[in-house]
């Protein structure tokens, strides 16, 4: 385990690496003093965006929360061997600390080299998500509302929607710490972010301004128990969620996967996959024989009745298109 701690050093300061990056690209454009604005507007030509009027999400805070992700950390990370679990031999890391300050830390050592990045962020129901009202120090932010330091004269509250700033409040949360998370991921990495439908319109629009709308790979439906508050009500103002989303970005809008089946034991090339007709709840009654096969936990997603009327339906189907009826199991 390593913790974050207020230390001297300080993380990688990324406008030096965007600068160090662009006079690779276009060195006409740099001079002693910087970078020289009127040659860059030369050399992209009429790629450059000017006007009110453009494409785009927009809220108040935006520029403060890029300049956010910008800024370096004054934190670094301290081990803690005494908390860990095999020190010596283990390959996994958890980090404690402020996930916006933790995500500079780690752009050093681990920048271009995630492959895959799960974030699990508030979904902005006006209860749970807590925000400071400050943000020129995050790491002194955390520690005050671990209770990690004194918290005389620090305000946190909860982003109601009474709120005159309810959804730029979450979006200036989030867009930093995405805009580093993009950061970390290799070439072929992805990320997945779970939210509600309360923000999932600006998610997908602060993703495809991070990553790039090419980079959209999919809205993944997470079916969830309905919560039917207003049924105690005559009417009602929406309808009921039982449901809630995984968006689905890659690093690289090119990037391509793999089929996702799963190979049998007893077959050298993947065929499929039980799980189509099999979950993991465990039902003993819902267990029984299918082409020989008996699963010794779990259940069939059908009962036994209907399960053997779909296998006659499939082996009068595959006759009728002139094969032969073969069962891998």
């Amino acid at each position: 385990m390593k913790k974050l701690t207020e230390q001297d050093g300080k993380s990688l300061y990324m406008v030096n690496e965007n600068l160090a990056v662009l006079k690779d690209i276009f060195p006409e454009a740099f001079t002693e003093g910087g970078v020289d604005f009127e040659v860059l507007r030369d050399l992209l030509g009429d790629a450059i965006d000017e006007g009110e009027e453009k494409y785009g999400l927009n809220w108040h805070g935006k520029k403060k929360a890029r300049q956010i992700a910008l800024m370096p950390s004054l934190g670094t990370l301290r081990p803690c061997p005494e908390e860990s679990v095999d020190w010596d031999t283990t390959q996994n890391l958890f980090i404690e600390g402020d996930n916006l300050e933790v995500l500079k830390l780690m752009q050093k050592s681990y920048a271009n080299k995630v492959k895959m990045i799960y974030i699990d962020p508030p979904f902005n129901t006006g209860n749970e998500f807590i925000y400071p009202d400050k943000f020129q120090d995050n790491l002194d932010t955390y520690l005050k509302y671990t209770g990690q330091k004194d918290d005389d004269g620090f305000k946190v509250s909860s982003n109601t929607e009474s709120s005159g700033r309810y959804h730029s409040n979450w979006l200036n949360m989030m867009y930093p710490r995405l805009k580093l998370a993009n950061r970390l991921l290799e070439k072929e990495g992805v990320i997945f972010i779970s939210i509600g439908g309360e923000e999932l319109s600006n998610l997908i629009a602060i993703m495809n301004e991070v990553f790039g709308e090419e980079c959209y790979k999919n809205i993944i439906v997470i079916r969830r128990g309905v919560k039917n508050v207003q049924a105690q009500f005559e009417t009602i103002d929406s309808l009921n969620h039982g449901h809630e989303y995984v968006v689905f970005y890659a690093k690289n809008g090119d990037t391509r996967f793999e089929k996702f089946f799963i190979k049998n034991d007893q077959d050298e090339e993947p065929t499929g996959s039980w799980n189509n007709h099999w979950r993991g709840t465990d039902r003993p009654t819902m267990r029984y024989e299918i082409f020989g096969m008996t699963p010794s936990s779990g259940q069939w997603r059908w009962g036994k009745e209907r399960s053997l009327s779909a296998i006659k339906n499939w082996e009068r189907l595959i006759i009728d298109i002139g094969e032969t009826p073969s069962i891998h199991q």
